[in-house]
């Protein structure tokens, strides 16, 4: 009996398909790229097909490239900051120590706060019928950071009004659900830190205008008036002052 030989068959879906060079180029939507990858399912270069599905669709849309980009790159320039030495904290800052220092650069802004705690004590003596006092103890932080350091953060008027504003309610809130005590001022504190950090707007001097909300009873008749009066309404007051401050500082030098 003789025998026919039989040639095996070659095994089904296992075997690498080689990849055209061409198809990224030939393939240009969607659909075709899919149904490609479907018909090869068993292959080795479903992967890859899929691979470059998925790069075809991210340089559709350069959106997410351009939003990893600026992922990579806040993260990259967040591990190139380095802490300052422990020694160079307690030391002046070198660049204020090599800057000349004018007696104008001292008068200033001197100047600056003594009128601004003038005109407030004035309006004070106008508002203590209503029970309105604008020369509060946080104001005195902001004249400092006005007329010493203009170009700070913490100067920018879309901080100081904002920050000022929403801590001051922070504030009227806490006290409303807790009432007085240290819980109330706990949590106001660390709100309206919470607050100027999601809002963007740092501004040192607001987080103090809850406390003294909370334990200044001659301002609970406010209520929610107590978010402009004093502090933004005071605000717009050292802000003219500031202009002026800073047209002196760099106009009239001695």
């Amino acid at each position: 009996m003789s025998t026919v030989p039989v040639k095996p068959l070659p095994p089904l879906g296992l075997h690498p398909i080689r990849r055209n060079p061409t198809s990224t180029t030939t393939l240009k939507s969607q659909t075709m790229l899919t149904t490609v990858s479907s018909k090869l399912f068993l292959g080795f270069s479903t992967y890859n097909r899929c691979f470059e599905f998925k790069s075809w669709s991210q340089m559709r849309n350069p959106a997410s490239l351009s939003h990893r980009r600026r992922v990579s790159t806040v993260v990259a320039s967040a591990g190139n900051m380095t802490a300052p030495s422990p020694w160079e904290s307690w030391m002046p800052d070198k660049k204020a120590v090599a800057t000349t220092l004018l007696l104008s650069d001292v008068i200033w802004p001197a100047a600056g706060a003594f009128a601004a705690m003038a005109i407030m004590g004035r309006m004070d003596q106008m508002l203590s019928p209503k029970g309105i006092s604008m020369s509060v103890a946080p104001l005195g932080a902001v004249c400092a950071i006005l007329f010493t350091t203009p170009s700070a953060p913490a100067a920018r008027k879309y901080n100081i009004f904002l920050a000022q504003i929403g801590c001051a309610a922070i504030g009227v809130v806490a006290f409303s659900v807790f009432g007085p005590g240290w819980l109330t001022r706990s949590v106001a504190l660390a709100a309206s830190i919470a607050f100027m950090i999601i809002a963007r707007a740092n501004h040192p001097p607001a987080a103090s205008l809850p406390l003294l909300f909370i334990d200044g009873a001659k301002f609970h008749h406010l209520n929610f008036w107590y978010a402009l009066f004093p502090g933004a309404a005071a605000c717009v007051i050292l802000c003219l002052l500031q202009s002026i401050i800073c047209y002196l500082k760099e106009n009239i030098k001695f």
